[in-house]
């Protein structure tokens, strides 16, 4: 496999893998193929080698810069915008960690602790339903202070360890 194939087909994976991470196939293979250029691209850039439009590259591109994984580089002389990602596995695992847990994990610690903080009416369905979502409520809760420490530390034994174990 020569270079083209190979980052044709790691582009192709990373964007087939973004909605396992629940985000769109063009916005992870933007991150893909902004993760493997050694240079900062500009939007035309992007839109030429991934076949996509203006409109799509630079809603993605604006995700990505809310996710905190691409970011914006001037170049002297030039007019066009240029992009580059978080080249730092480790700290690119922080970031998408500590978005998940904004987007994903405090959103849904918030409706199970409401769901388990019904009234109990005496019901064999509702003390399931309380003793249920509790139960779950605990463990995200838990989750998400495990994962909020580990992307609180900055290059730590634990984030490589994690980071070693996730590979």
């Amino acid at each position: 496999m020569n270079y083209d194939e190979a980052k044709n087909k790691f582009i192709s994976t990373w964007g087939s893998l973004g909605s396992l991470w629940g985000i769109n196939k063009a916005m992870a293979q933007i991150h893909a193929l902004l993760l493997v250029s050694p240079e900062p691209m500009s939007m035309e850039d992007i839109m030429e080698e991934l076949k996509i439009s203006r409109g799509n590259t630079s809603m993605n591109l604006r995700q990505l810069m809310d996710w905190g994984i691409v970011f914006k580089e001037n170049k002297m002389g030039e007019r066009k915008e240029y992009f580059t990602s978080e080249k730092d596995v480790q700290e690119l695992a922080r970031q998408i960690a500590k978005e998940r847990s904004r987007r994903e994990l405090k959103p849904t610690i918030k409706i199970l602790k409401d769901v388990s903080n019904i009234d109990e009416d005496g019901t064999a369905k509702t003390k399931e339903l309380i003793k249920q979502t509790k139960a779950l409520h605990e463990m995200a809760d838990t989750l998400d202070i495990m994962m909020n420490k580990v992307v609180g530390q900055d290059h730590n034994w634990i984030t490589k360890a994690l980071v070693k174990l996730i590979k």
